[in-house]
């Protein structure tokens, strides 16, 4: 169970939505966090990444293009 508190005009733009297409309010949020879960999920991970980054991991740019066989 989760409750979500919004403002009035959200609350209103939901319910105007919900009775439009005959879906529930509830239907809405749950699709809105679905929608950004994994794009929130793959920013704390990528940020997490980024705090254990070592300069000698990285691999230089011509490295990696000529290991992958797009050099220009």
């Amino acid at each position: 169970m989760l409750a979500v508190r919004i403002d009035v005009e959200t609350e209103r733009r939901l319910a105007a939505l919900a009775e439009k297409t005959g879906r529930t309010k509830t239907f809405y949020a749950r699709e809105a966090i679905l929608a950004h879960l994994d794009d929130l999920e793959d920013f704390y991970l990528a940020e997490a990444r980024m705090r254990d980054f070592r300069s000698e991991d990285a691999i230089p740019l011509a490295d990696l293009k000529r290991d992958l066989g797009l050099e220009d």
